[in-house]
């Protein structure tokens, strides 16, 4: 059955909310499905340019293009009718998006109904694995939609990970020489000892008090940070622009502004450092699969409806750690997430970074775990192959 895949079309909506996470997302599974398993993808994005920041090849302002084998359209404010026939066989929703009506409704003319599938956040919270693949007969239309959940258990969809990416982890590490050279051709000069840490957040964390602990620690320390993060606070710091190539000194810490770059890149920037600081859903991911120790940037919500999601994790993700060492991830965490609205100290930095081993060894072996489990796209595969090709 899984074989006749390749004759099968499929929609994926996204719309850019978390600036790179949604599109980040997307596109991984965009590219993942149309190149490990054949399908012709077509994404729908309402925003090309941000897309752009991530895939280079991605002209902005061009309403329809193909790059890497995904057919990419400029999703409209004003949804046109499609021309008879131009309803695919499986249809996704990124993220809960609402589909245009006058779309659903050509859906449900179709005579064999597309796979409709509403793939969800990720989460590691327990309540995922009863509502994942739940079904939602529609009341104004002939349709069912099938609630699809990315999770960190057998009983849910899975994480995205591509054919290959541990091996290609364990070739690149295996040597540090690696990652000085691919840091060098981002223009990054790596002294031999620095402990190298790269910085992606939201606004609010607490950056400033993090780089003063740096500054002020037992170790030199290079820490990478993209262009536009944290803006505000890296230039309150450093007490200069924030722009590509910006360099600054102080104390034990260098610290450097790279320029955007493509995804690729910077799923590689992660194997490079030996601690990465992420946010949202797709850095999140790809430090896991780094297999390097990491701290996680939850989307902040409204009402901290997002502190369950925090905890949900770290309490999977450090199962096995003694009782003594999760608390001080999870109090490093925190203060990281503003659970307790306070600031990086020079002792909660120190006490945090005597982790790296430990945490070290046990990135690696949470990697492995979740390796274990079947991916994101291959779930997608066998559920759209089990209804569109009864």
């Amino acid at each position: 059955m899984a074989c006749r895949s390749i004759f099968l079309r499929l929609d994926l909506f996204c719309q850019v909310i978390d600036n790179f996470g949604d599109a980040g997302v997307c596109w991984r599974l965009a590219r993942q499905l149309a190149g490990e398993y054949g399908f012709r993808v077509r994404l729908w994005i309402d925003r090309p340019a941000v897309l752009q920041k991530i895939c280079p090849e991605v002209i902005a302002g061009c309403p329809e293009q193909t790059v890497c084998g995904v057919d990419i359209r400029l999703w409209p404010s004003s949804f046109p009718d499609l021309p008879s026939g131009d309803i695919p066989d499986g249809v996704i929703e990124g993220f809960g998006v609402h589909l245009p009506e006058c779309y659903v409704r050509q859906m449900a003319t179709r005579q064999i109904a597309p796979v409709w599938i509403n793939l969800e956040y990720l989460s590691a919270e327990s309540w995922v694995e009863d509502s994942h693949l739940m079904a939602s007969p529609q009341s104004w239309v002939p349709l069912t939609k099938y609630f699809y959940f990315p999770g960190f258990t057998r009983k849910t969809g899975g994480l995205i990970r591509e054919k290959g990416v541990l091996d290609a982890r364990d070739e690149f590490q295996c040597d540090r020489e690696h990652a000085i050279r691919f840091l060098s051709s981002l223009g990054v000069a790596v002294r031999r000892q620095q402990f190298i840490v790269s910085l992606f957040c939201y606004p609010g964390a607490p950056v400033e008090s993090l780089l003063e602990s740096f500054k002020n620690g037992d170790r030199d320390i290079l820490c990478l940070v993209p262009e536009g993060v944290a803006v505000e606070a890296v230039r309150s710091f450093m007490k200069r622009p924030a722009v590509a190539g910006t360099r600054f000194s102080s104390g034990r810490l260098d610290l450097q502004i790279l320029p955007m770059i493509e995804q690729s890149l910077y799923d590689r920037l992660l194997l490079s450092c030996d601690l990465n600081f992420v946010r949202g859903e797709d850095s999140f991911v790809r430090a896991q699969w780094a297999g390097r120790p990491f701290v996680w940037h939850i989307y902040p919500q409204e009402d901290d409806i997002h502190l369950p999601k925090l905890e949900a994790f770290l309490k999977r993700y450090l199962a096995g750690v003694s009782e003594e060492d999760a608390r001080k991830v999870k109090r490093f965490w925190h203060v990281w997430n503003r659970v307790h609205d306070g600031r990086i100290s020079h002792e909660s930095w120190e006490e945090f970074r005597e982790l790296m081993p430990l945490l070290s060894r046990h990135g690696y072996g949470w990697s492995k775990k979740m390796a274990a489990l079947p991916d994101l796209a291959s779930g997608l595969v066998r559920f759209i192959n089990t209804y569109a090709l009864k």
